[in-house]
């Protein structure tokens, strides 16, 4: 059957319509022409695949990922930089504009489209080592991630030395190229750890939350700050645009203000908007991530921090202070209503939200919107050539 591409949806697969009926097209592009084969019929839309791509769309690019069409991970790698910016843009503006909201955002872009990351997570299926096909469990085995940082990228093909037969590696590095190795597995496993060092700068290897080499934590350093970050804490996966995530925390806050940062992580929010508070509060469910949070605090010597060890619904509703600001950067699930309605109740001159999920972040708008009027938005690409967009929204109080 030949069908033309109409459009993506929001997670960057093709559109086409048959017989009124929507139908998604794995690696398409808006404007190729293709034969297809439907794999999927459902009673509001069907799945298909290409069988023979009859012309291909003007704005099609070469792909460099040679995993590209097995892996499905970085989907919008077949059109150019640019295009994947606008894509995002549209994305988040159309579903702004759905539920009428008007942003105008600021788009801040990535330095380095490719080799950003500094951490990937590889599965290991019988020997073999790699990345889940998307919507699946057959892997696909490589030998580089290019979206991974030059240092990731050399430890890759190592691996197949460790012998591990099933399980998971994470492999976090920093602007260094220092390597932090975790495992997961139940394989007993012989590491040449002598042989590794001779090849990446290794700083250590956790076995099942265990420390087998080295240390459990990395220090990255982003302008003005440095960060320990142990091996299950949250960090921003991309240091540039990190950079400017902070940067824009910074600028919105006031020499006398009184700041409260939820899902605070490893401090980074709370530090930088530190440089400018009077005080800050950061709260954080995850132990390690507190306990480094703190470390950064002292060697950072920022004396107007503090931090909480709780889940943000409990801690809030306890802490007895007036605060002027508050820095949101929940998981992709995004608030809870308990959550935000103990943020009305706190009733912050600005809150800035900052999201790595669209969706999310509008619906809790629409929460806050009878208190909280939209004062500046920005797109940043922390995730290049993924479907994924990360947003800051700074919303002041109606007067």
């Amino acid at each position: 059957m030949q069908v033309l591409i109409e459009k993506f949806d929001d997670f960057g697969q093709g559109i086409t319509t048959i017989d009124n009926i929507i139908t998604f097209i794995p690696n398409t592009v808006p404007k190729d022409v293709v034969d297809i084969e439907i794999v999927k019929k459902k009673k509001k839309y069907n799945v298909g695949k290409v069988v023979n791509y009859i012309k291909l769309s003007s704005d099609r690019v070469e792909v460099k990922c040679p995993y590209f069409y097995k892996c499905g991970g970085c989907v919008l790698q077949s059109i150019s930089y640019d295009n994947t910016i606008n894509f995002k843009l549209n994305k988040v503006l159309n579903l702004f504009n759905k539920y009428n909201l008007s942003i105008t955002p600021e788009i801040i872009k990535n330095s380095n489209d490719y080799n950003y990351r500094n951490k990937i997570k590889l599965v290991v299926v019988d020997g073999k080592i790699g990345y889940y096909e998307v919507n699946s469990h057959t892997l696909v085995e490589i030998n580089e991630c290019i979206i991974a940082s030059r240092a990731i990228n050399k430890v890759i093909p190592l691996l197949k030395n460790i012998n591990i037969i099933n399980g998971s590696i994470i492999i976090r590095s920093n602007q260094l190229d220092e390597i932090l190795i975790v495992i997961e597995t139940n394989d007993k496993i012989d590491i040449d750890i002598d042989k590794l060092k001779e090849n990446i700068k290794l700083i250590g290897i956790i076995i099942n939350k265990e420390i087998f080499y080295g240390k459990d934590y990395l220090i990255e350093c982003i302008d003005d700050l440095c960060y320990k970050i142990s091996y299950d804490s949250f960090f921003q996966i991309n240091p540039y645009i990190a950079s400017k995530l902070f940067n824009i925390v910074k600028e919105n806050i006031d020499d006398a203000d009184t700041v409260l940062d939820l899902y605070c992580g490893v401090g980074t929010l709370s530090l930088n908007a530190s440089l400018k508070a009077k005080e800050v509060i950061g709260v954080e469910i995850v132990e390690n991530a507190i306990l480094n949070a703190i470390y950064n605090a002292k060697i950072n010597k920022c004396n107007n921090v503090k931090f909480i060890l709780n889940d943000v619904q409990d801690a809030v509703g306890k802490i007895n202070k007036k605060f002027d600001k508050i820095i949101i950067d929940p998981p992709r699930s995004g608030l809870t209503k308990k959550t935000i309605d103990i943020i009305l109740d706190i009733c912050p001159k600005k809150i800035i939200y900052v999201s790595c999920d669209p969706n999310t972040l509008v619906r809790d708008i629409l929460l806050l919107k009878d208190k909280y009027r939209i004062e500046k938005s920005y797109i940043l690409d922390m995730f290049s050539y993924s479907y994924h967009v990360e947003s800051i929204v700074i919303l002041n109080i109606i007067e």
